[in-house]
């Protein structure tokens, strides 16, 4: 042998038993055009999984960088370095979604509003403050949730000219 691994039947079987193998013994059949020898019904089913999984680091990703923004108005007087870190990794993370993907923008701006009612019960739970607290309305924009270097003012705050 040449330190190949030799192709085996890529059933059902081998999918329950070794995923890793059958992952890489599919690719190989793909790759060699054995596409009858190929088990369909699992691939179907892992690219489908992909993509919900995809979609679901955008709602994830973007329940963070909204509820860190909640915090950050709310809370002024807890401000750290931490939270501005978490925004700007989680800011960076959509963005590198979005390039990959660029078509999750739209899913994005789908689950926006469902994810920032998701966001304001994390805050709560965070913060300890009441639900009411927080607005029911997103006080966000999308362009400004994405946006690198937008932070929100609390009440009364005024932006410095720095």
């Amino acid at each position: 042998m040449n330190g190949e691994t030799e192709l085996v039947a890529v059933g059902a079987g081998l999918y329950e038993q070794d995923f890793c193998l059958w992952l890489e013994q599919t690719a190989k059949l793909l790759q060699s055009g054995r596409f009858s020898e190929v088990d369909v019904a699992n691939l179907v089913d892992e690219i489908k999984a992909i993509g919900r999984s995809e979609r679901r680091a955008v709602e994830s990703i973007l329940e963070v960088i909204l509820m860190h923004l909640l915090k950050y108005r709310y809370q002024p007087e807890r401000r750290s370095r931490s939270w501005l870190l978490t925004l700007f990794e989680h800011r960076k993370r959509m963005e590198r979604l979005f390039k990959d993907s660029p078509s999750l923008r739209r899913y994005f701006e789908e689950v926006f509003g469902e994810c920032y009612q998701n966001a304001r019960q994390m805050a709560t739970i965070e913060t300890g403050l009441e639900l009411e607290v927080f607005p029911v309305e997103s006080p966000f924009g999308i362009e400004e949730v994405l946006a690198v270097d937008f932070l929100p003012l609390s009440e009364g705050e005024v932006a410095s000219n720095e």
